[in-house]
C-alpha cells in the first residue's frame, strides 16, 4: 500500500466507514455488501469498493464483506490498534468538554492531562483527569510520552504555544483555534485543523439551498 498515493478524499471517509461498521457490530450484523453499506452511508457502491481497494479490498463476490474482519482493518490503518496519549491546552468550556467525551479513549486517544495558564484552575479534576499549569509542560511531554495536543486556545496564544508543543516532541496537533497551523509549523508535524464557525457556515449555505429549492418547487 503506498499511503502517499492515496487521495484526501479517500482518508476523510475512512473515519466515516469505521463508524458505520461500529454501529453495525453493535446491531449484530456479521456482514454487509458494498451495496447496502452504500444505503446507509449515501455513498455509491462502485466508490466504496474502489476506497477500499487502495488498501487492498477485502471483500469477496458474492459474499461482501465480514463487518468484523473490516472494522478491525481499518481500525489498523487509522492507527486506532494502539494508544495515543494526548494533552489538551486551554481547560475552558472546549477543553473540557472534549475532556469528558469518553469516545476518544475507545478510539484509543487517550487524554492524559489538561493544561492551563489560569492558576485557580490548578489541581481542578476533569473526569478524573488533572488541570496542570504550562510552565509543567515540556517534562511532561518527555515523561508520558505524549503524541497529540488538542489546542483550545485563542488565535494570538496558538502559534507560540504550537511552537513550545513541537520543539518538546509533539507529532501532531488538533487545533481548535482560528488560524491555520499547518502553514506555520514544520512540515513533519501532523496538523488537523478544525474550523467550527466554517461548519456552521457550510450547514448555513445547504439550508439556504433546501429552502430555495422548496421556494422553486
Amino acid at each position: 500500500m503506498d499511503a502517499k498515493g492515496i487521495s484526501k478524499a479517500v482518508i476523510k471517509r475512512l473515519p466515516r466507514y469505521y463508524r458505520y461498521l461500529g454501529e453495525l457490530l453493535e446491531d449484530g450484523v456479521e456482514r454487509i455488501s458494498s451495496g447496502e453499506l452504500s444505503d446507509r452511508m449515501k455513498v455509491t457502491a462502485s466508490q466504496i469498493r474502489q476506497d477500499l481497494n487502495n488498501f487492498g479490498g477485502f471483500g469477496q463476490q458474492g459474499y461482501g464483506y465480514n463487518v468484523r474482519h473490516l472494522y478491525n482493518e481499518i481500525g489498523k490503518i487509522l492507527g486506532l490498534d494502539r494508544t495515543h496519549n494526548m494533552i489538551i491546552v486551554g481547560a475552558g468550556n472546549l477543553g473540557q468538554a472534549l475532556a469528558n467525551y469518553t469516545s476518544f479513549e475507545r478510539s484509543g486517544f487517550k487524554t492524559v492531562a489538561l493544561f492551563d495558564i489560569n492558576p485557580a484552575m490548578k489541581g481542578m479534576m476533569i473526569r478524573g483527569i488533572e488541570v496542570r499549569m504550562t510552565d509543567e509542560l515540556p517534562a511532561f511531554i518527555k515523561t508520558k510520552n505524549v503524541e497529540i495536543a488538542a489546542l483550545t486556545l485563542p488565535k494570538t496564544e496558538s502559534v507560540a504555544m504550537a511552537e513550545l508543543l513541537v520543539a518538546n516532541g509533539v507529532k501532531a496537533i488538533w487545533n481548535f483555534a482560528h488560524t491555520d497551523l499547518n502553514l506555520l509549523l514544520p512540515p513533519d508535524v501532523v496538523v488537523e485543523n478544525v474550523h467550527l464557525a466554517e461548519s456552521l457556515m457550510r450547514l448555513s449555505y445547504n439550508l439556504t439551498t433546501k429552502e430555495t429549492e422548496v421556494k422553486n418547487t
